[in-house]
C-alpha cells in the first residue's frame, strides 16, 4: 500500500516536470481565479460590517412645530419608549439645539449673540432597534409619530443606506459573474494540461493496461497532479491576498474618510483560509477528471 501511495506521487511530480510550463500556467490560473474570489469576498464582507456600523448610528430626528410644554415632556417621552421600535429617546429644546449650533461654529459662535434660540426648532432623537432599521421600520416608525406629535419635519439617513446596499449587492454580483468565469478558466486550463499529458503517454497507458493494471492504478497519478497544482495554486492565492489584504485592502478602506475609527477589518478565518486551499484542491481534481473522463473510461 505505501510502495503504490509512493509510485502515485512520484508518477505526479514526474508528469509535472515533463511540462513545466504548463503546469505552471495552471497553477498560476487557479491562484488568479481563487484570489480574485476571495477578494471580492473580503471587499464584500468588511463593505457589509462598515454598513452595518452606519445603520447602528441611524436615529430618526422628529422636529415640531412648537416646544413640548414641560409637564407633558415626560408622558411624550414615556409614550415613544413604549413603542417596539425605538430604543431610546432624547428631547432637544430650542435652547438645547442653540448651544449645539454655537459649538459647531466655534470661533464664529459670536454671530448667533443677535440671534434668538426661537428660531430653531424643538425635536426629538429617537434611536433605533436593530431588526427596525429598515424602510418598513422606519415608516411604521414615521406613522406613529404622525399620530403622536405635531411634525413640523422628519430626517433619516436610511434611503442613503437603502442606496449603499444595492451598491454591495451590485459588487457581490460582479463577484460572483468575475469569479465564476475565472474559475472556469482554470478548470479548462487544467483540464487541457492533463489532457496533453494523456495525449503524451496514451502508448504507454495503453501498454499499463494491456498487462494488467487496473483503471484506479492508471487515474490516480493524474488526479493526485491535479490535487498538487490545486494546492499550489490555493497556497499561492492566499499569499496573494494577505499581501494585498496588508498592502492595498486595508489602507484603501481605513483611509475612507466615512470609516469610523475603532473600525476593525476582517479578514479570512482560519477555517475560510482552509477552505480557500481546498477549493484549489477540489478545482484541480475536477479538472482532472474531465479530462480523464474523455481518455481513459471510468
Amino acid at each position: 500500500m505505501l510502495e503504490n501511495i509512493r509510485y502515485f506521487i512520484l508518477r505526479a511530480l514526474r508528469n509535472m516536470r515533463q511540462w513545466p510550463f504548463l503546469c505552471s500556467a495552471a497553477i498560476l490560473t487557479m491562484a488568479v481565479a481563487l484570489a480574485t474570489v476571495a477578494t471580492f469576498f473580503l471587499v464584500v464582507i468588511n463593505v457589509e460590517q462598515l454598513a452595518q456600523r452606519w445603520t447602528e448610528e441611524i436615529q430618526v430626528i422628529a422636529y415640531l412645530r412648537k416646544p413640548v410644554p414641560q409637564r407633558d415632556l415626560a408622558g411624550i417621552i414615556e409614550t415613544l419608549k413604549n413603542y417596539p421600535e425605538i430604543a431610546e429617546v432624547h428631547y432637544v429644546s430650542q435652547q438645547d439645539a442653540m448651544a449645539r449650533f454655537r459649538t459647531r461654529l466655534a470661533d464664529d459662535a459670536s454671530l448667533l449673540d443677535s440671534m434668538d434660540a426661537d428660531v430653531l426648532p424643538a425635536s426629538f432623537e429617537l434611536g433605533i432597534r436593530p431588526s427596525f432599521r429598515n424602510q418598513e421600520g422606519i415608516d411604521r416608525i414615521i406613522e406613529r409619530l404622525e399620530n403622536t406629535l405635531e411634525l413640523d419635519d422628519l430626517r433619516y439617513g436610511q434611503k442613503w443606506l437603502e442606496r449603499f446596499n444595492s451598491f454591495v449587492n451590485m459588487l457581490r454580483f460582479v463577484g460572483l459573474v468575475l469569479g465564476s468565469f475565472l474559475l472556469l478558466a482554470a478548470l479548462f486550463i487544467v483540464s487541457n494540461t492533463i489532457k496533453l499529458t494523456l495525449y503524451a503517454r496514451r502508448d504507454e497507458l495503453e501498454i499499463m493496461a494491456l498487462v494488467g493494471a487496473t483503471m484506479r492504478f492508471i487515474k490516480v497519478p493524474f488526479l493526485l497532479e491535479g490535487a498538487i497544482q490545486g494546492f499550489l495554486g490555493g497556497l499561492i492565492s492566499l499569499l496573494f491576498l494577505m499581501l494585498s489584504f496588508n498592502l492595498l485592502i486595508s489602507r484603501s478602506l481605513t483611509s475612507f474618510w466615512l470609516t469610523p475609527g475603532d473600525f476593525q477589518l476582517l479578514f479570512l478565518t482560519l477555517n475560510q483560509q482552509l477552505g480557500l486551499v481546498f477549493s484549489g484542491v477540489v478545482l484541480g481534481v475536477l479538472g482532472s477528471l474531465s479530462s480523464l473522463r474523455r481518455f481513459v473510461r471510468i
